[in-house]
């Protein structure tokens, strides 16, 4: 709720600061996913915009350091940017926020057991959740939004940057000293491969009009 009132009020003080500019209404879809947004024309040079964009929740399966996850991945974010028109075209760059929701919760059990380090152990499950910061800078590039009337076309790329964050839970043999090392070891790999995510990726198309 906080997320949709922040960007009706980013709509409602751009549609004030720039009454006598082209508004503009957008929808489209790429990463991360379905998108609908509205823009307002600053000048010749400048303009503000806000969007929401949304996959949803869905279903995930993937193998890391040999052990077979399944879970949920859940990927939607509302951002606020400031589009610069360098050119004095329809190519600008783009910098802002996003406000995000990018979360991977996913789970291994096995009734055979686990494969963790050089053992295998029975009875033992385990949880992990993979979480990238919810507000974070926004840089790209794109096309469209400058100043016009009528249909036109949106593309954008660019980048949330921000770190992912692995925690994790087991269930196991917590008194088993061969246990708590083998789980710390493969989680330590875990973090050191998510951790190379240090930004999450937008490519972005979409329909526009101009009013």
């Amino acid at each position: 709720m906080n997320k949709i009132l922040g960007f009706s009020g980013l709509a409602a003080a751009a549609l004030l600061s720039g009454a006598a500019q082209a508004g503009e209404v957008y929808g489209g879809g790429g990463f991360p996913g379905v998108m609908l947004g509205y823009a307002q024309q600053l000048d010749g040079r400048f303009a503000v915009r806000g969007d929401i964009a949304t996959v949803g929740r869905l279903d995930v399966r993937r193998t890391e350091e040999g052990i077979a996850y399944s879970g949920k991945l859940e990927a939607q974010r509302v951002g606020a940017f400031v589009d610069w028109f360098a050119l004095r075209g329809g190519f600008r760059l783009t910098g802002g926020l996003t406000f995000n929701t990018y979360k991977a919760s996913l789970s291994a059990r096995s009734a055979s057991g686990l494969s963790i380090g050089d053992n295998t152990y029975s009875g033992t499950s385990l949880d992990v959740t993979i979480k990238f910061p919810k507000t974070t800078p926004y840089l790209g590039i794109g096309y469209g939004h400058h100043a016009g009337k009528g249909w036109g076309f949106v593309w954008d790329l660019g980048a949330s940057i921000g770190k992912a964050k692995v925690t994790a839970n087991a269930v196991g043999f917590p008194d088993n000293p061969q246990f708590n090392a083998d789980l710390e070891r493969e989680l330590e790999q875990l973090r050191k491969g998510v951790g190379k995510l240090r930004f999450v990726p937008q490519a972005t198309v979409a329909l526009s009009y101009k009013f």
